[in-house]
């Protein structure tokens, strides 16, 4: 491979094709605009995180009298954390791993002292014990990170056990505070909802402009766009499902339980449509490298692109609940294999055909009933 240099056109080297997006990233991170939106989005973790720990070293301090609550701060931020799953069973799950670590630690401590040995022992024994007592390989870490930081810390006139304490004192409080002051990941779930649907409604307006114009390049952009779909579904799939789970605690957040569930409805919709686009999308771009334009087709695509931005609008404006449904509906009935596309070959048909389970899915996603969307379509 030859350089890049100025005045040349050929590739960049492996290396200089690495630096060059290595700097691009170092860009992106150093937008003033992205640093905003990232303080923006972890203001509620921030300020949770804060209050948590405050209520924890006063609990510590002024109630107990230890001088040094050390655990009871570091247990309250590492249970809580900037993690995107927040839900009270995680954050469970990391105050029982530090427990455990903390817990051993005291008693190592207390039976044979520190040391050397001690510390080796204590590591071998918290690490062994973690997994048997979870198969999570991460639970392990968390139980033997605390482990060593109780360990280490030199005892400075306080019983060996008021580490436990203040461990206990910092985990009881980031699990009241998930639940008292709990993040809204409801803007999150959101966003995430938004990305989804936004990157779906591009992916399929290119495979029609494809089909429209005869461009290959287009529909070829739109079966890419379809590929990047499951790290965004992935994404709002955990944080919807921390969402439903804090709300169900939360009498704070339990009236937006109905909204969480439609958004529910919405993901599996569109891990559903996902599959089928894939292959319509392949079959499309197929087409079009062989034989141009198919302008009936792509409107037919275009109105399922319509019905599916609605479908993700609705979840932020609920003045559109069933236009997304109107649209489908409308769409459903045009979908028969043997007229819908005049004088079009088996090809175009086969479209049409994986059109119709699509549509089925997308329909069920605005809450219909699978009987009652199947029923939307004419029988073939």
């Amino acid at each position: 491979m030859t350089d890049s240099g100025p005045g040349s056109t050929g590739p960049l080297t492996p290396d200089l094709a690495g630096l060059r997006r290595l700097e691009r990233r170092i860009a992106r991170s150093m937008n003033l605009k992205a640093m905003g939106r990232r303080v923006w989005e972890s203001a509620p973790a921030i300020l949770q995180i804060v209050a948590a720990v405050l209520v924890s070293y006063a609990i510590a301090t002024l109630l107990l009298g230890h001088p040094d609550p050390i655990l009871a701060v570091t247990v309250t931020i590492t249970s809580l954390g900037f993690t995107r799953d927040a839900r009270p069973v995680r954050v469970l799950r990391s105050v029982l791993g530090i427990l455990l670590g903390v817990a051993l630690a005291t008693g190592i401590i207390m039976l044979f002292g520190q040391g050397a040995w001690q510390f080796g022992v204590l590591l071998v024994l918290v690490m062994v014990v973690a997994r048997i007592v979870s198969t999570d390989t991460t639970f392990a870490v968390v139980a033997a990170t605390p482990a060593a930081v109780t360990f280490l810390i030199p005892i400075s006139g306080t019983a060996p056990w008021f580490r436990a304490i203040d461990a206990l004192i910092g985990g009881a409080v980031a699990l009241l505070m998930t639940v008292l002051i709990p993040r809204d990941p409801r803007r999150a779930s959101l966003r995430d909802a938004r990305a989804l649907y936004s990157l779906l409604s591009q992916a399929v307006t290119n495979v029609a402009d494809g089909l429209r114009d005869g461009d290959a390049a287009a529909a070829e952009l739109g079966l890419s766009r379809l590929a990047r779909t499951q790290p965004l579904i992935d994404a709002w799939g955990q944080t919807v499902e921390t969402a439903r789970a804090v709300s169900r605690l939360s009498p704070f957040l339990r009236p937006r339980l109905p909204e969480l569930e439609r958004q529910v409805r919405a993901l599996h919709g569109a891990d559903l449509a996902v599959r089928h686009l894939r292959l319509i999308a392949r079959r499309c771009e197929y087409m079009v490298r062989d034989r141009g334009r198919h302008a009936v087709l792509a409107g037919l695509i275009d109105r399922t692109g319509r019905g599916i931005e609605l479908l993700g609008q609705e979840l932020d404006d609920l003045l559109l609940t069933g236009a997304a449904r109107s649209v489908l509906l409308d769409l459903a009935k045009h979908l028969d294999p043997l007229t819908a596309v005049p004088g079009g070959d088996a090809t175009e048909s086969a479209v049409v055909v994986q059109l119709r389970p699509l549509v089925v899915d997308l329909l069920v996603a605005t809450g219909l009933t699978l009987t009652e969307a199947q029923s939307a379509l004419r029988e073939i």
